[in-house]
C-alpha cells in the first residue's frame, strides 16, 4: 500500500480537566525527522510521542503542535517555605535589637523577601496526563494516515499508468530491433554497391561478418528483458506494506541505466524518438516517487 509523506491531522480530547488539541502536518523528507512543538513543562513527555508517531510514520518530516487548556481551576499551587520566613524574621529582629530600631515587624515586610512564597504547579500523575493527551494525538494520527493513504493512491495509480507506457515503448523498440539490422545489410550493400563498379562482386563473406558485427553490437535483448523486469518490480513492489520509496527510486534509477544503454547502442531514429519518451516518464515518476513513504 503506497503512502504519500504529505498529509495533515487534528485531533482533541479533554478530561474535564484539561483538553489537549494536537496538530500533525508531515512533508517529503529523505529521513523520519520529528518536530514536537508544546508547552515546556510537558516536555518529559516528547520521547513518549516521539515513539507513538515513529511507529506510524516511517518516513518524512513531522510537525506536531500541541495546545494544552486547563478547563477548571488553575493547576498552580502556593507554596510557602516556613523555616525560611522564621529566619528571616529571626534576622529582622538581631536588627531591631541592635540598631535600636522599631521593633514592629509586619507579614508586608517578611513576603517581600525573595523564595518566601512561591508559585508551582500541581504534581499530576504522568500516566493521567498522557492517556488524555495520547488519544488526541491518535485522532490526529488517523487523520494523517488517511490523508497520506488517499494521496499514495493517486501517485500509485500515476506511477502504474506511466509504467505500462513504459512497457509499450519498450515492445515498440524490441519490435523494430531486428528490423535495424535488415536496415543496416540493406544500406550496407547499397553503399559498397555505389563505390565499386558493378561488375565487381560483393563478397557475402565480409558482407556477412559485417553485418554479424553490428547485430551483435546492437543488441539489446538484455536491456529490454531488464526493462520489463523492472517494470514488474515496480508494480510488486508498490502492493508492499512497508516503506518503499527508497526502493522504487533505485528501480528508476536501473531503468534509466537499461535505457541510456539502449540509446547508445542503437542509433535508428524511431528507437531514439522511444528512448527519449521513456526517459521522460521515468524523470516524471521520479519526481513522484520523491514524495513516497
Amino acid at each position: 500500500m503506497i503512502k504519500s509523506m504529505t498529509g495533515f491531522g487534528r485531533g482533541e480530547n479533554d478530561d474535564g480537566l484539561r483538553r489537549f488539541t494536537i496538530e500533525v502536518k508531515s512533508v517529503n523528507h529523505r529521513y523520519n525527522d520529528i518536530i514536537v512543538r508544546m508547552p515546556k513543562h510537558l516536555s518529559y513527555l516528547e520521547e513518549k510521542i516521539k515513539k507513538n508517531i515513529k511507529d506510524r510514520v516511517k518516513r518524512g518530516r513531522v510537525e506536531v503542535y500541541i495546545n494544552l487548556e486547563n478547563l477548571k481551576a488553575s493547576n498552580l499551587e502556593v507554596m510557602v517555605d516556613i523555616d525560611l520566613a522564621k529566619s528571616y524574621m529571626k534576622a529582622l529582629e538581631t536588627l531591631n535589637k541592635e540598631l535600636g530600631l522599631n521593633p514592629l515587624i509586619t507579614i508586608d515586610q517578611i513576603i517581600k523577601y525573595p523564595d518566601i512564597i512561591n508559585v508551582e504547579k500541581k504534581e499530576e500523575e504522568e500516566d493521567v496526563i498522557w492517556n488524555v493527551l495520547n488519544e488526541a494525538l491518535n485522532e490526529a494520527l488517523d487523520q494523517l494516515y488517511n490523508m497520506r493513504i488517499e494521496e499514495g493512491k493517486k501517485l500509485g495509480e500515476d506511477i502504474i499508468k506511466r509504467s505500462k507506457y513504459i512497457k509499450s515503448l519498450a515492445n515498440k523498440i524490441e519490435e523494430k530491433s531486428p528490423i535495424v539490422v535488415e536496415e543496416y545489410k540493406e544500406k550496407l550493400e547499397n553503399r559498397i554497391k555505389s563505390i565499386l563498379d558493378e561488375s565487381v562482386e560483393v563478397d557475402e563473406m565480409k558482407l556477412a561478418n559485417e553485418v554479424a558485427y553490428f547485430a551483435d553490437k546492437s543488441n539489446i535483448t538484455e536491456e529490454i528483458v531488464r526493462l520489463y523486469s523492472h517494470i514488474d518490480q515496480i508494480i510488486k513492489t508498490m502492493e508492499s506494506e512497508d516503506s518503499i520509496g527508497r526502493k522504487l527510486d533505485f528501480i528508476i534509477q536501473e531503468m534509466n541505466r537499461e535505457t541510456n544503454t539502449i540509446g547508445s547502442k542503437v542509433g535508428d531514429i524511431e528507437i531514439t524518438n522511444s528512448v527519449v519518451e521513456i526517459k521522460s516518464e521515468l524523470e516524471k515518476i521520479r519526481e513522484q516517487i520523491q514524495n513516497i513513504e
